[in-house]
């Protein structure tokens, strides 16, 4: 089979923001590049029905494969035993603080969290947030609200310092 016109270029271009959107969804590199090589899979097979700009569309299976990962109990994992001991926390303020912030979006619910990933870290409108998930822009509204009250009350954040 040939690969279709344009997809090596959108491909090119466009993996590294998509692969962003996939990491904040999942919040491990390994899965987001699984979540994005799925996404362009899926793509490439209706890459003839797509107009102008594939984007939006490739995002859309990217947020429904997430979602529906979840749903798999398969795809859990528990952690076990203790952390290895924490370096000079001075020195690595600014990671700890992502890294608060990733742990905090990790325990929201997921349609929470591909609310506030999509508004929030891709710059979306509630509209096109709406479109993608498959929901009214009211529920965009008030999900959104709910994940910032969570966000704000988390007590890792507030141990960090992060504003929300």
């Amino acid at each position: 089979m040939t690969e279709p016109v344009g997809f090596e270029e959108f491909v090119t271009v466009r993996s590294a923001r998509l692969l962003r959107t996939a990491y904040l969804l999942t919040g491990d590199w390994a899965r987001a590049e699984d979540l994005l090589q799925t996404a362009l899979a899926r793509a490439w097979v209706a890459w003839h029905r797509l107009d102008a700009d594939p984007e939006p569309y490739v995002r859309k299976i990217i947020v429904n494969t997430y979602s529906s990962w979840w749903h798999r109990r398969w795809n859990a994992e528990d952690p076990t035993g203790d952390p290895p001991d924490q370096l000079a926390a001075d020195a690595y303020a600014p990671v700890e603080e992502r890294d608060a912030l990733w742990r905090a979006l990790g325990r929201l619910p997921k349609r929470q969290r591909a609310v506030i990933v999509l508004r929030f870290f891709e710059d979306l409108t509630e509209s096109v947030v709406a479109e993608l998930l498959g929901c009214s822009v009211g529920t965009v509204k008030s999900q959104t609200s709910k994940a910032l009250e969570k966000l704000r009350v988390d007590p890792s954040l507030s141990q960090q310092g992060v504003p929300l």
